[in-house]
């Protein structure tokens, strides 16, 4: 049996509103954070409505992959601010069926936007990256990523 607890918040619209506020921040403070680094770099990019942020760096000219393919790609993975976290070089090729593994949301819909054989940059906010946890190894909590990303194959 569940014994009401006097301790708890009576009005829980208004704690949800301060949690929905607090969240709008970040995201707003997320995308400063990508708009200078865009205009400083003097990059032209993209942004999708979920916040991707991309560029095509080579056009490929093969289809394009969906939900459910299995795609292998070449990467490498910094932060916003410059440091290093993974590559391909060091790695090897990943390869990721699509909707279907523990892969960054921001990665998957990006990857949906090339086609066969095109290089791209994703700039990944902390809601389609890691978010408010990191991956417990390189990429910290709350992180911005850079994904620098060639689509070799699709399955």
């Amino acid at each position: 049996f569940c014994k009401s607890n006097s301790n708890q918040p009576k009005d829980w619209n208004k704690i949800d509103k301060v949690l929905i506020d607090v969240n709008k921040d970040l995201v707003n403070t997320d995308q400063q954070q990508i708009e200078e680094y865009i205009k400083k770099n003097n990059l032209q990019m993209t942004k999708t409505p979920t916040g991707l942020w991309y560029k095509f760096l080579k056009e490929g000219n093969g289809k394009k992959p969906q939900i459910g393919n299995i795609v292998t790609i070449a990467y490498k993975v910094d932060l916003i601010n410059g440091t290093h976290c993974y590559s391909s070089d060091s790695l090897g090729l990943k390869t990721i069926k699509l909707g279907f593994q523990d892969v960054e949301s921001g990665l998957i819909e990006g990857l949906q936007l090339m086609t066969q054989g095109s290089q791209a940059m994703f700039i990944l906010p902390p809601h389609l990256a890691h978010g408010l946890v990191g991956d417990d190894n390189k990429i910290p909590p709350r992180a911005t990523i850079i994904y620098y990303v060639e689509l070799i194959n699709i399955k």
